[in-house]
């Protein structure tokens, strides 16, 4: 033990291994979170366990993505999400009630809790304390059946704050920072703890935005102790019996200490097209702004959006700004139109959204042409707003209310000066306006068993993964670069409707890459699969980053993939590529992957053998006669799931056992 908040909480879990780093373990999972653009899969896939009621302390499927509706296939995952819930004794938050994980956090989120949620911003509990971990839909099925979570045992990034955040700076512009330093790749396999002194000046919901937006470091989660600022805040939700102490030792031994002086920060934005591409807002100062967007589960709050109604009370938004908000929950949407500041946003020229994800994913309000959008969102990675070649960037509230009254990017530390604005400091309410109404509790077992699940035609069961082959012969079916994103392998935005049918989802796998007028990449893996040859997909670093999105295992798997070679691959899509039986090979010489193009035929001879007990592959690249290794960084279970075709099997074969 290393006396870290991170260790202690995994020590109370451990379920299976022991606490070395770089170890394969597996904990106890205490609260599960689904979503319907994940949690129709998951469910599915639960329920092909037969494991009945759900075996955590608290499972909740939560409807917050797809809520357009254009057409009937988001409806019919809503129902389907409700009733299944409903027969599965776990809790239902319904359309309208709110983003999963700002939800979670005022109504759920446990100092002390494991919390596993199949999207990869569920790490934003850490800010109450939890150790929160993003993972795919198969892995979360598994846990709500109570099997426990496997992953690497991490190494701990102590970040050390200090000082106290000026007027106009805020949360988000500490885990742009971090950013700054640790960039979205190379961090797999760590956790990062917060400390130190300035942690009594942060609320609950700034920790929350920093530990949401940790998901872009690619680390396993983010966690802050809860303390007198947690109990403050279940206080004010009504659940001080929630509340816990905790806290690392004075002499944890970090694996590496960071150091930040929050007094000495200044406000900054992520500039297209990544995270990690960090300036301050000094440095581009003046650009002309046509839209800005504040919410989503990093930054549409209660405090977030007091702040934004203060500083918009009695002013008009710049003319050629396209202004909306979307609060964070009905809780939030409520206290605002109660107190009144929803009506001075909307006075100020805001167009109220739903609380939902929307436009973070594409679903709607999407830029124009050429036009800069400033987001408070987590990512702005290209034609994620869906407008391609966008200019989106990422910014505070505070940020984005300076450029929304300015109509061009403007240091909001400026506002004082151009609008009379005096910085609006916002505490936490004593009592949140607490209704739960829309949040369906379990029904007790004998209740739940009764219950008709409703299945539109548009949901279709996942095919099963094939076995893997004694010998891979396999064809290069697209070779991609760097950082390659699960929104590059699977679209959201308009197609994010086709989730819970794999077999027309697929037909968008890489749809970013498709050229006018040429087979697309699903219709050339399905020619290929017809003829038993497996398909194979060629990446540079930090592939497969981003979102917890299963479905970018699962539906190159029904296209008939079954490897994936890169430089690296991101932890969730790499479990997720296991799961579904894709074999992740890493070249042993990165400088090989210069060697290789789309269309090579590859020959892996053993490659089943290699799986059983073997650390490194022989790749032969047919089409110009050379060969290469590839690395197998795999656990014994990583093993075991592979050669029994799939997370799913695995699991029925454990429990026959």
């Amino acid at each position: 033990m290393n006396g870290t908040l991170t260790y202690k909480i995994l020590e109370k879990h451990l379920a299976d291994g022991k606490l070395i780093a770089g170890n394969s373990i597996g904990i106890r999972i205490d609260q599960t979170l689904t979503q319907d653009a994940t949690g129709t899969t998951a469910f599915l896939l639960y329920e092909s366990m037969g494991n009945g009621p759900v075996k955590t302390d608290i499972s909740v499927s939560y409807i917050d993505h797809n809520m357009s509706q254009f057409g009937p296939e988001n409806h019919n995952d809503h129902l389907y999400l409700q009733t299944v819930a409903a027969k599965s004794c776990a809790y239902h938050s319904r359309a309208g009630n709110g983003i999963c994980h700002q939800v979670q956090l005022e109504r759920f989120a446990k100092p002390g809790a494991t919390l596993l949620g199949s999207d990869s911003h569920t790490p934003t509990a850490g800010g109450i304390g939890s150790i929160a971990i993003g993972a795919g839909g198969m892995d979360v099925a598994v846990a709500m059946g109570g099997g426990p979570f496997y992953l690497t045992c991490p190494k701990v990034i102590g970040v050390n704050l200090t000082g106290q955040l000026k007027d106009w700076v805020a949360a988000k512009d500490v885990i742009l920072k971090l950013l700054s330093k640790l960039t979205t790749k190379g961090n797999v396999g760590w956790v990062v703890e917060y400390f130190g002194e300035a942690l009594k000046y942060l609320s609950v919901p700034q920790r929350a935005t920093i530990t949401n937006m940790g998901a872009e470091l690619g680390v396993t989660t983010s966690i802050f102790p809860p303390d007198e600022q947690t109990r403050k805040f279940l206080s004010a939700q009504k659940r001080s019996e929630d509340f816990e102490a905790l806290a690392a030792d004075p002499d944890a031994k970090y694996d590496k200490i960071i150091k930040i002086d929050l007094s000495s920060l200044e406000p900054l934005a992520a500039c297209p097209s990544s995270p990690d591409n960090i300036k301050s807002i000094s440095e581009i100062d003046g650009m002309p702004v046509g839209q800005v967007v504040i919410g989503s589960c990093t930054n549409s709050s209660y405090t977030d959006l007091m702040m934004v109604a203060r500083a918009l009370k009695g002013r008009q938004i710049n003319n050629m700004v396209e202004f909306a908000i979307a609060p964070g929950s009905r809780e939030v949407l409520n206290m605002l139109a109660e107190n009144g500041a929803l009506a001075d946003m909307i006075s100020a020229g805001a167009r109220i959204l739903e609380s939902s994800c929307g436009p973070c994913i594409g679903q709607g309000f999407s830029p124009a042409n050429d036009v800069v959008s400033l987001r408070t969102f987590n990512r702005n990675f290209a034609g994620r707003t869906g407008t391609n070649n966008d200019q989106a960037y990422l910014v505070s509230p505070e940020t984005a209310i300076a450029a929304a009254l300015t109509g061009k990017i403007t240091d909001p530390r400026k506002l004082p000066e151009l609008h009379s604005i005096e910085y609006p400091r916002i505490e936490l309410p004593n009592e949140f306006l607490i209704d739960d109404n829309m949040i369906e509790k379990p029904l007790a077992r004998e209740q739940a068993s009764q219950v008709e699940v409703l299945r539109g035609p548009t949901i279709v069961v996942p095919e099963s993964p094939k076995s893997l082959p004694d010998k891979l012969q396999g064809q290069v079916l697209i070779k991609v670069e760097d950082k390659i994103t699960t929104d590059h392998i699977m679209p959201a935005g308009s197609f994010l409707k086709l989730r819970s049918n794999v077999p027309e989802y697929a037909k968008v796998v890489f749809n970013c890459f498709n050229e006018p007028e040429q087979a697309t990449f699903a219709e050339r893996g399905l020619e290929l699969k017809k003829t038993g040859i497996g398909g194979i997909i060629v990446a540079g670093q930090s592939y497969g980053q981003g979102s917890s999105r299963e479905h970018a295992a699962l539906c190159p798997m029904y296209l008939g993939i079954r490897a994936v070679i890169a430089k690296t691959i991101e932890r969730i899509h790499k479990a997720n590529l296991i799961n579904f039986c894709i074999v992740p090979i890493e070249f042993a010489d990165p400088s090989d992957y210069n060697n290789i193009k789309q269309g090579d035929e590859i020959e892996i001879e053993s490659l089943l053998e290699a799986v059983k007990d073997k650390d490194e592959v022989t790749v032969v690249n047919k089409g110009n006669g050379s060969e290469f290794a590839g690395k197998l960084n795999l656990s014994s279970r990583d093993r075991e799931i592979l050669l029994a075709s799939g997370l799913l099997n695995y699991t029925k074969q454990v429990q026959r056992h």
